[in-house]
This record gives C-alpha cells, structure tokens and sequence, in this order.
C-alpha cells in the first residue's frame, strides 16, 4: 500500500517536538529514536516500511534537532528529560504502550526508557550502543581502548569551539566525517543538504553538543545506576563500530532478562544506513 508521511509538531513534556508519522493509527505504536547528528531523516526507509507493516510509526526531531524545540540549559538534555519525551510521545496517541528503536544516542534513550519506564515499553530494539552500565564502566572506569575511541565525548565538553567546529565550511566536513567513518554508500552526497539544513537551524549545534555535556555531568545517562531491563530487548551490532566496541554487547545481555543480539559482520557504526533489509527484517520479527 502507498504510505504517506505527516509531519507534525507535538507537545511532550514541555518542549514541542517535530515529528514524522505514518501508518494506520489503530496499528502497534512503534516510535523510531535517531542518535548523534542525525535527526528524523535517518529512518525515513524505515518508517515507510515498518507503516507497511501495520505499524503506527513516530520519528521525532529529538529535543535540540532540527525542527525540534532547542532549551538553553544542559541539563535540559539529561536522560530522565529525554525518556520524559518518549513518554510524551506515547501519550499523544493516547497510548499505554510503544514499542521503542533507538540508534546512537536514540539507542541510550531506549535503553534509559526500557529500564526505568517498563510499564510503558512493549518491546525494544537498540542499535550500537551498550547498555549505561557498560558504557558508564567502559568510558570512565578504565577501559583504555574504547576511552580513546570515545575521545569526542571529552572534546565535546569543551565551551563553544566543539560546536563552531560543527559548522564550519556550512556543516560540509562533518557530513564528510559521518561518511568516513561508515562503508562506501552509507551516506549518498545528494543527502548531504539534508543534513546540512538540519545543522543550520538556529541552535541546533549547541544542543545537538549539550547531549554529551549533559551525559558526563550525570555520568554517562545516570549509569550505575540504571536498572536492569526486564522488558523484551534486541541488540542490533555492526561489528566494525570503531566508535563502540563489540566487547561491550555480552555485558549488556547480561543486564537483560530477555536479551538477544543479530550481528552484522560487515556494518559499522552506521548499521542502519548500511544493512537496510537485514535490520528490518531482524526488527520487524523481534516487534512482531
């Protein structure tokens, strides 16, 4: 069936949101959660699909992106905020329950909402991030290796030049950052506009920046302190990340009461963009 997308704008938890939905509306509520510095456009295959599929799809700006509300404060992006939004999200289509996709930071996010909100949380899927747990022991606790791949995260802590970097040359090097660190294709050069328009919205840099501001000040998403996740989750890992390390997945299972992962060999970080029919088909079962 042909499915349109509507963009809208609505209000969660204080702050109103650009989003993108699609599919009937009676359908299971799926809400698709983009990471760092994507905003809803990285699901824009996926959210046709899974609309195809039956779902009522939602994929937001989140907070600090794009079309999405930018606050002023760094603390307006802690974690407790941000699952704060998902909820909101729910509620707008009158729901108790959403299914919840998450890539990046978007993956944080699901996995800060599935562990603390699993009354709320039919199912998870999160894509190339660890649990807080694991991502807390890994980055402050010691673990050289993935502290040196997550070097940005420290750089980003810095005032104002992390995100007059971000655009300089109109936002045309970072794009160029994003592709280097995927396979040839992730990106195509005519998306690269998107991206750069998204990136120009006033404050978008120093928003999309306050994510990790926010996340060191409480220690990467509250971190030891997040529960384990008792709901239904899927791991979905390329296995040349050189962001995140595949280390850091067994540990993360180990924190889950129905915890389970599909590994693509050849993906990177950017799993999403590069292994399109693989993920959906592994998503699109697990949230059936």
């Amino acid at each position: 069936m042909a499915v349109g997308l509507e963009h809208t704008f609505l209000c969660s938890n204080d702050v109103t949101l650009h989003v993108v939905r699609a599919g009937p509306k009676d359908g299971p509520l799926l809400i698709l959660l983009h990471g760092f510095p994507e905003f809803w456009f990285a699901w824009r295959r996926y959210i046709t699909a899974f609309a195809e599929a039956g779902f009522r799809v939602l994929a937001p700006d989140q907070r600090g992106y794009n079309l999405s509300d930018k606050p002023l404060r760094v603390m307006d992006y802690a974690m407790d905020q941000l699952s704060a939004d998902v909820l909101g999200l729910i509620d707008s289509e009158g729901r108790k329950k959403a299914c919840v996709m998450g890539h990046d930071w978007g993956a944080a996010v699901t996995w800060n909402t599935a562990a603390h909100h699993p009354e709320r949380v039919e199912r998870a899927v999160v894509l190339n991030v660890p649990h807080p747990q694991v991502l807390q022991r890994s980055v402050l606790g010691g673990d050289l290796g993935q502290m040196l791949k997550s070097w940005y995260m420290f750089y980003f802590q810095l005032p104002w030049l992390p995100e007059r970097a971000f655009t300089k040359h109109g936002g045309k090097k970072q794009f160029e950052r994003m592709v280097a660190l995927g396979r040839p294709g992730a990106f195509h050069p005519a998306d690269a506009p998107a991206y750069q328009r998204a990136w120009a919205q006033a404050g978008a840099p120093r928003a999309m920046v306050d994510w990790y501001r926010a996340a060191l000040r409480t220690s990467i998403n509250g971190g030891l302190d997040a529960p384990r996740v008792t709901v239904p989750l899927q791991v979905i890992w390329g296995k040349q990340d050189r962001l995140l390390g595949a280390d850091l997945v067994e540990p993360s299972l180990q924190l889950c009461d129905d915890g389970r992962v599909t590994w693509f060999e050849h993906a990177t970080h950017w799993v999403q963009h590069e292994e399109f029919e693989g993920v959906f088909d592994a998503s699109l079962a697990f949230l059936k």
